[in-house]
């Protein structure tokens, strides 16, 4: 009976990891949106990052790729969502000594924006404008992902496994994703594959610790891709992707626009 619910467990560990770096391929699909920024040019200034992620706000919403990427998490998260219940009960009943508890911290708006405005400050400190630019694109990455995920979970009020706060979709998960966005369009699959592996690890961790459902951190991943992504739009290579129908099903539709 112990084997049993041992691979029970495990089986479970591996579909979270799983669908939640699943919703990464079409991230890391994508050529660099950043290429137009190979050369950085001058450090953005604080009036030019504010002003920019509220222009950020309006792309996000008026971008065709924005509906379709969204269309496309919230088809995972309802496909996800029959076993959202299952999945926390088995997967946070592993005896995992704590290894998913760094991924709080880790994915934390505290560290992640923290660390993106230490970037940002001592890019300008020191003139290098390519560090400012990157530090910059996750400030405005992770304020987007952090005001849309309170949009979100004001809507939906979900309650968490363990019953407090508001649960979807994850905002660590969204900021996490985010971030590991921005720095694969900046820096290519030597970067952003780490990125995305240690964002799946929080989105796991949220789950491990009855913080948040599957489908919670499934649309998360999608929502935090799709911000760090709305970043890059007119900076290079543009990536939008729409909903399709065919004879075989739903599928999804993907066009890539901007200079080569």
């Amino acid at each position: 009976m112990r084997t049993n619910d041992s691979r029970r467990r495990t089986g479970c560990a591996a579909l979270v990891l799983a669908v939640v770096f699943g919703t990464a391929a079409p991230a890391l699909a994508q050529r660099s949106g950043s290429a137009a920024r190979s050369s950085c040019g001058e450090a953005p200034s604080v009036a030019a990052v504010a002003k920019d992620t509220v222009n950020d706000f309006g792309r996000f919403f008026s971008s065709p790729g924005s509906v379709g990427m969204l269309a496309l998490g919230s088809g995972a998260a309802l496909g996800v969502h029959p076993a959202d219940r299952d999945i926390t009960r088995d997967f946070s009943g592993m005896n995992v000594d704590g290894a998913f508890q760094p991924g709080a911290v880790i994915g934390s708006t505290p560290f992640q924006l923290g660390a993106s405005i230490a970037v940002y400050g001592l890019g300008r400190a020191f003139g290098h404008s390519c560090a400012a630019t990157v530090g910059a694109d996750l400030i405005q990455a992770q304020l987007m992902s952090e005001g849309l995920t309170f949009i979100v979970k004001e809507a939906t009020r979900r309650s968490r496994p363990e019953g407090s706060g508001f649960s979807f979709p994850s905002g660590h998960t969204t900021i996490s994703f985010a971030s590991a966005t921005v720095l694969k369009r900046h820096f290519g699959w030597k970067v952003g594959l780490p990125a995305y592996a240690v964002a799946t690890y929080v989105a796991a961790s949220r789950v491990e610790m009855k913080k948040h459902y599957l489908s919670d951190v499934t649309f998360g991943a999608v929502l935090g891709i799709t911000a760090g992504r709305t970043i890059s739009i007119g900076n290079g290579r543009q990536l939008f992707v729409t909903p399709i129908a065919s004879e075989w099903g739903p599928g999804m539709g993907v066009t890539l626009i901007g200079a080569k």
